[in-house]
């Protein structure tokens, strides 16, 4: 390897926004509710909307190649994820495919099979599954710890028995940025027959996962959180795909990208969500050089250099945020197991007044619940308030954090 240091110029260069005008002097923290999109899915995009903006697979050349573009997501994403191009389907959002595959699931569980959600969820990821009780699907809630908001794996396999069939929890918190023990909880439910979906979204951002090393039934998460277009990709593998009944049309239910797919696929930006991968592979190729690696030997490289910048710019905020009198940090207190999604309470100020007074100075954040409504009860936070969030990802520079605790130190004087 050239470097075990993740160049930051190079990555800011693939970034657009880093050289538009109207962005000088602004720093942008809140990338869990959307990144930045770099420049090689906007170049994709581009391309097939000036080039194929026509029904693809249809048998001219243009549908032709307007198919082959889309096709291409599907394999490249398969390398990356470590699964196979068949199990992964795209839809509009994270949130509508939960929602989908609630929806399949129905044609699989029977009234009185049980299952279990939690409340560290973002609710699209938490609320669907819930609904099937009015379907007589038993749901059981693995609930969070009061104080800290963390999952107790401990607690889990009280919850199991011989009519649990799906076990819902998320790969990270958006609110806590704890990193749950994915591989270990699924081992724990496979062992009993129990089927686990991961919501991933506010994990995938800071690097991809290899699926199949997790051993979860299905992995989701955003690509507009992972610098692409604004999609939802689901990996189902196919063992579980066999379990869910079409929700497409009848006449779709051989097309395996149509049958999660109600809406129909949206053609260009899952053309242009190969650009992710393409990016990915431009970083692993300046980091190490040409290789003939494959996709997933390439992303845990990748994975490690965005992990590690994150951390290093991580660190000194949260240092920040557990010495200051006034602050009261949510989630784990050091950057060890937690992604750089960061929570805070300022005592004697509202979220939402400093995200607005931040935001004047340049410095873009968000306030809330975030969606993870149920986790702020749980803990004793008011919902309604919210509360201050902070979402690094790897372009993040040690500038901008530096920026952001001198602003808000001054703020809260």
């Amino acid at each position: 390897m050239k470097t075990k240091t993740l160049d930051l110029d190079f990555v800011r260069r693939q970034f657009p926004a880093f050289s538009e005008p109207s962005l000088k002097g602004t720093a942008f923290f809140e990338n869990a509710g959307g990144s930045y999109m770099c420049c090689q899915v906007m170049d994709q995009l581009d391309r097939y909307l000036r080039q194929t903006k026509v029904q693809p697979f249809h048998p001219y050349p243009q549908a032709q190649e307007a198919g082959a573009h889309m096709q291409s997501a599907y394999g490249k994403f398969s390398g990356w994820l470590n699964v196979g191009s068949e199990e992964i389907y795209f839809g509009p959002s994270t949130s509508q495919n939960t929602y989908v595959l609630a929806q399949a699931m129905l044609g699989w569980l029977k009234e009185g099979d049980e299952i279990i959600v939690t409340n560290q969820d973002h609710e699209a990821n938490s609320g669907v599954f819930r609904r099937l009780a009015q379907q007589g699907i038993v749901v059981k809630e693995w609930g969070v710890d009061a104080n800290s908001g963390s999952l107790n794996v401990d607690h889990l396999p009280a919850l199991f028995n011989k009519h649990t069939k799906l076990l819902v929890f998320p790969h990270c918190s958006n609110i806590l940025g704890e990193i749950n023990p994915v591989a270990h909880i699924a081992d724990l439910a496979r062992d009993k027959g129990i089927k686990t979906l991961v919501d991933g979204v506010s994990y995938a951002g800071h690097g991809l996962p290899d699926v199949d090393a997790l051993g979860v039934d299905i992995y989701l998460f955003s690509l507009y959180k992972v610098y692409g277009t604004h999609q939802g990709v689901m990996v189902v593998r196919q063992q579980m795909d066999a379990c869910l009944s079409n929700q497409g049309h009848y006449f779709n239910d051989h097309l395996r990208a149509k049958r999660l797919t109600p809406a129909g696929p949206d053609h260009a930006q899952i053309a242009a969500a190969a650009g992710v991968c393409d990016y990915l592979t431009t970083l692993y190729q300046h980091h190490v050089g040409s290789s003939k690696a494959r996709d997933q030997n390439k992303n845990k490289v990748v994975h490690d250099l965005l992990r590690q910048a994150e951390i290093d710019v991580l660190e000194p905020l949260l240092e920040f945020f557990n010495e200051h009198q006034k602050i009261t940090l949510i989630g784990p207190k050091h950057a060890v197991n937690r992604a750089p999604t960061v929570s805070v309470l300022v005592k004697g100020h509202k979220a939402f007044d400093l995200a607005n007074a931040l935001g004047q100075k340049g410095l873009m954040c968000g306030a809330g619940h975030f969606y993870s409504k149920r986790l702020l009860e749980a803990m004793g936070i008011d919902a309604e308030e919210g509360v201050l969030r902070f979402s690094l990802v790897h372009y993040t520079s040690a500038q901008d954090v530096t920026k952001l605790t001198q602003t808000l130190k001054a703020l809260i004087a």
